[in-house]
């Protein structure tokens, strides 16, 4: 018999126990002895384990931070890594979120795809082969994970305890294969204002973005000045000639300004509108008295602007495999002392992070300005003649009969938090993502052959 029809005698079973951990409501909560994401999590993790030691596997728990199923012999093992914990649900759901019932079928809930429904399809997966009495060389562990939502520190602690997979995949993201994560450099500039102005028009504040990986949609100033009709007519004019949304309204000694963009994730700002820069271009063409803040201003208009790709900034640069590094200005808190903007870039997976950065500090040499709180994630890339990626497109061509074409991302995945192991699935090409969204759900055929896509994936790789 072969692994598919063995994940067909298992598919009620499978249905049932993945019905089972969707029911765990397992949005990160308050920390607790012993459970430091909160019940929830801890909770779904029991589950998982509990499933997994009834269908025969060795099974550990890393103090509710993760737990793996293990099946067979060797030094070196293949790794599976899903996560267990949601985020929250949010309001307007047609089926209740945590009961995970059948309508159509779909299984609904919160955690549906992303991630209980494939890491449980992984985990049957597994059980076809075990149960078909396949040999391999390799042990299999089966990864569940607690944190994804809220950080991935879990990962960081297991690989404390444990040594990481010599191969492996995370069916968190989409198909056919993600091969390359592009880097990901967050930071801020930082400026304080000695030079104070004075003059008939002064800047207050400048606010805006609620995080750094999220193109601005909204952003306010505060101008106080003697010339409220004019800079009020100045604006109105400003947003007729560009086409940039901005309102300007009359506040006591005050004009308060808002700009509207379109908000997109900061991966993609090219499919955004930036609010933030919207507001500066029009604050640059008011007449304000020279001083640090102006030249603040100044700065970010000549250096940033409305690019979504670092041109300006001297951190442009591209690469075949993954394109254009993107350029986000995410947030903005200026007032009449600092100014702070907070920047997200994301740069090509074969590019040097060490350009990125000697560039970048070039850009604000002589201005006042200084790189704060720099975060660094590098890329993850795996070439595509690597034996990983042969084999996972080998798998996807002969299961699904469809091209299995490389991505190239400017999002993180969970595989960016574990060497060695790329996304792989479970979303197939054309369907809609509903992660993370009301009505969450997985189709029961997805599920299925999701399991089936694994367990020779799984198969392959640990023969």
């Amino acid at each position: 018999m072969d692994i598919n029809n063995q994940v067909d005698l298992l598919k009620d079973e499978l249905i049932k126990a993945t019905q089972k951990v969707l029911q765990v409501k397992s949005v990160q909560g308050e920390a607790k002895p012993g459970m430091p994401y909160g019940e929830g999590p801890a909770k779904a993790l029991e589950c998982a384990l509990q499933i997994a030691k009834s269908l025969g596997f060795k099974t550990a728990n890393i103090d509710n931070q993760v737990g793996y199923a293990e099946y067979g012999d060797g030094e070196e093992y293949i790794g599976v890594l899903g996560h267990l914990d949601v985020v929250p649900e949010g309001d307007g759901w047609e089926f209740p979120p945590y009961a995970a019932e059948i309508h159509d079928g779909k299984i609904f809930a919160r955690g549906a795809t992303d991630d209980k429904g494939p890491i449980m399809a992984a985990l049957y997966g597994l059980k076809a082969i075990v149960d078909l009495g396949f040999t391999m060389s390799k042990r299999v562990r089966i990864i569940f994970g607690t944190n994804e939502e809220t950080g991935s520190k879990e990962i960081g602690y297991y690989l404390k305890k444990e040594k990481p997979p010599v191969a492996g995949f995370t069916p968190d993201a989409e198909y056919p294969i993600i091969n390359g994560e592009k880097g990901v450099v967050v930071f801020d500039l930082h400026k304080e204002f000695s030079v104070k102005a004075d003059g008939e028009t002064n800047v207050v504040y400048v606010k805006g973005g609620n995080a750094h990986n999220i193109v601005p949609n909204f952003c306010e100033a505060a101008v106080r000045t003697s010339l409220k009709s004019t800079i009020i007519d100045k604006c109105e004019e400003f947003s007729n000639r560009t086409g940039y949304e901005l309102k300007a309204e009359e506040n006591g000694e005050l004009v308060i300004i808002k700009a509207y963009g379109i908000a997109a994730h900061g991966s993609i700002p090219h499919e955004g509108k930036n609010a933030i820069s919207e507001i500066l271009a029009f604050l640059g063409e008011l007449n304000l008295e020279k001083s640090d803040l102006s030249d603040y201003i100044t700065f970010l208009n000549n250096h940033i602007g409305m690019e979504t790709d670092g041109e300006s900034f001297g951190v442009a640069m591209k690469d075949e495999i993954s394109g254009k590094l993107s350029f986000n200005f995410g947030i903005i808190d200026l007032n009449e002392n600092s100014g702070r903007a907070t920047i997200d870039i994301r740069y090509p997976v074969t590019c040097k992070f060490e350009e990125l950065s000697k560039n970048a500090n070039a850009a604000v040499e002589n201005t006042g300005i200084k790189i704060e709180n720099m975060d660094h994630a590098k890329p993850l890339y795996f070439p595509k003649d690597s034996e990983l990626v042969k084999t996972l497109q080998k798998v996807y061509k002969e299961q699904t009969g469809n091209e299995p074409k490389l991505l190239a991302i400017g999002g993180g995945t969970y595989a960016k938090e574990m060497p060695n192991i790329v996304a792989f699935g479970p979303i197939f090409p054309g369907e809609p993502d509903v992660d993370h969204k009301v009505n969450e759900y997985i189709k029961i055929d997805d599920l299925i052959l999701n399991a089936k896509i694994y367990a020779h994936t799984i198969y392959e790789l640990a023969k």
